[in-house]
């Protein structure tokens, strides 16, 4: 029972960070918060990934399609603040 609090903890993590990031970015044009708030999640991910190990492989290979989505809208997010420091 304790388990499945703490990957309902993370997953909701995610779910924050993940809902910050679209208004950030989009609507008001926070590039390095929105950068912050991705990387953020991204590492959130991998501790997610870490917690649903410990029940079964395959559940935490379940996140890895959203990690490497993750992991290249990271990529976008530096380029686009990088070109406009």
């Amino acid at each position: 029972m304790a388990e499945t609090f703490y990957q309902k903890k993370h997953v909701s993590t995610q779910l924050a960070l993940n809902a910050a990031w679209t208004p950030m970015f989009f609507c008001f044009h926070l590039i390095l918060p929105a950068l912050i708030d991705i990387v953020l999640l991204f590492i959130a991910i991998l501790i997610t990934m870490l917690a649903f190990k410990g029940i079964s492989f395959w559940a935490s290979m379940l996140f890895l399609p959203y990690l490497l989505w993750v992991g290249f809208a990271t990529i976008l997010n530096g380029l686009i603040w990088n070109l406009n420091c």
